[in-house]
């Protein structure tokens, strides 16, 4: 084994130590360039946004009749098919009549005796007052007469309003459509026997959809919207069948007398004039309501809007560089999000690549291209 002076050792540790920092000293690199971030820019725009809110309804018949028999009879005929369409007056059902017909043949016999008899009474009458003014006759008979005569036409009166009394129950045995809409399935056949006890079962079920209701419930804060919406007319609604593409428009028709101490919401029923049926009782809907519409609304992506510990922020891009610029979120429409304050139409907003991003960070466009020029107007709105 080679031994190495002491002195040569001593010399090779001092180099060893002092050679970086001689290294150092004597480089001189050029300083380093700060690095772009590849981002993605939008400009923010000024455009008419609605004012708006989504939410679920139920669409609610405005009439439903249960179709009952009034009179015990047998089913004669059943005129209306499962499902059908009917219009008001339509005849759904005839019931077993010939009963109350024979009535009122002997009721119209009855008031034409009645009648054939006050005839008689009042020939009399006549024929006493002729007898008294040649002094050959009775003020008796006379009276006698004329009282006959006033008791007969008091039972004619009985006699015609049992009359009518029949046929208003001869009505009953036709079963007439009482509003126009769509009739469910029917329950009974012709030879089965109408029942009018109660539990008894109905003939059918006839519900209206045209026009027809679309009930939905928002929230308390929005009440007072709605009733100035509703007294300037600018309210609107559109409601979708869940499963469904094509859509409904109406109107607010009503809104309910009372909040819902339980949810905080309100009940609202939007009337539609449904000719096509495409709003189906009972079916869920997606219902939207808009309120009115806000002419010069300053709109972004809705990507560009962040959320930090101050509230919400966008990367406005002025001369290739990033900048943070509070903002004041008013609403999300769609992919888009409309802005109260904190900018100004035509201003660039970062939409993509805000996670590697400061203030004050250089920004480029994705794929090389150069940040789109700042905007003349700058500052908040």
């Amino acid at each position: 084994m080679v031994r190495l002076p002491i002195f040569l050792l001593a010399s090779i540790s001092f180099i060893a130590a002092h050679a970086p920092h001689a290294l150092a000293q004597g480089a001189k690199p050029g300083a380093p360039q700060a690095r772009s971030v590849p981002v993605l820019i939008a400009p923010s725009v000024q455009k008419s946004m609605p004012v708006r809110f989504d939410t679920i309804g139920v669409v609610q018949p405005m009439a439903s009749v249960v179709l009952r028999s009034r009179v015990e009879s047998q089913v004669a005929a059943v005129l209306v098919a499962d499902g059908a369409s009917v219009k008001d007056g339509d005849v759904l059902f005839r019931l077993d009549q010939r009963t109350v017909e024979a009535q009122i043949k002997q009721a119209e016999a009855q008031v034409a005796r009645s009648q054939a008899q006050l005839e008689q009474a009042q020939r009399d009458v006549r024929r006493f007052e002729q007898l008294i003014a040649s002094d050959a006759g009775s003020r008796v008979n006379l009276d006698n007469g004329r009282t006959q005569m006033a008791a007969l036409q008091a039972q004619i009166q009985s006699d015609q309003a049992a009359l009518e009394n029949l046929k208003v129950q001869l009505s009953f045995y036709t079963i007439r459509a009482p509003i126009s809409g769509r009739i469910g399935v029917v329950a009974v056949k012709p030879g089965n026997i109408a029942k009018i006890a109660e539990g008894s079962t109905p003939f059918a079920t006839l519900i209206q959809t045209s026009p027809i209701y679309v009930a939905f419930a928002v929230p308390q804060k929005l009440l007072q919207e709605l009733r100035v919406a509703m007294t300037d007319g600018t309210a609107s609604v559109t409601a979708t069948p869940q499963g469904a593409t094509k859509s409904a428009t109406g109107k607010i028709a009503v809104i309910d007398n009372s909040v819902d101490n339980a949810s905080g919401t309100v009940t609202l029923r939007a009337v539609f004039e449904n000719q096509d049926e495409l709003l189906w009782p009972g079916a869920l809907c997606n219902v939207r309501v808009t309120l009115r519409t806000e002419p010069n609304a300053i709109v972004v992506p809705r990507e560009a809007v962040q959320t930090g510990q101050k509230g919400n922020f966008v990367f406005v891009v002025e001369e290739g560089v990033a900048k943070v610029r509070p903002v004041t979120l008013d609403r999300a429409i769609d992919n888009e999000s409309v802005l109260s304050s904190g900018l100004k139409a035509g201003e660039n907003v970062v939409v993509d690549g805000q996670l590697l991003l400061t203030d004050g960070a250089r920004v480029e466009q994705k794929g090389g291209a150069p940040a789109p020029a700042a905007s003349s107007g700058k500052g908040a709105s």
